[in-house]
C-alpha cells in the first residue's frame, strides 16, 4: 500500500472561504477517482503551535494508483484553481505501508 502524505501552510492573506472550498474541492476526489482506497484532507487541529495549516492523507493499494490520482486532471484542477492561490509552504511524501 502507498500512503501519500502532503502538508499546507496558506498565505496570510488567504480567506476562510478559500481555505473551506478546498477541503470541499479535495473531498470530492474520492467520489472520481476510484484508485482511491482512503482519503482525508482537512485543516489542522490546533493542538500544537506551528504546525501546517491543513493536511491530505491519502492511501492507495499500489504506486500505480497513486500515479494515477496525483495526475488525474480533476486533482490537478483543484491544484491549480484553488490550492496555488493560497499556498505559501508544502510538504510530501509516498509511504510504502
Amino acid at each position: 500500500m502507498i500512503r501519500h502524505v502532503v502538508l499546507f501552510t496558506w498565505t496570510e492573506d488567504a480567506t476562510e472561504e478559500q481555505k473551506a472550498t478546498v477541503a470541499t474541492e479535495l473531498r470530492k476526489l474520492p467520489g472520481i477517482i476510484p484508485e482511491i482506497r482512503s482519503y482525508t484532507a482537512d485543516a489542522d487541529a490546533g493542538i500544537n503551535q506551528g504546525n501546517h495549516e491543513f493536511g491530505v492523507v491519502a492511501d492507495f493499494d499500489n504506486v500505480d494508483d497513486y500515479l494515477v490520482y496525483r495526475d488525474h486532471p480533476q486533482h490537478q484542477k483543484v491544484i491549480a484553481e484553488h490550492i496555488k492561490p493560497i499556498i505559501a509552504s508544502r510538504a510530501a511524501l509516498q509511504l510504502s505501508v
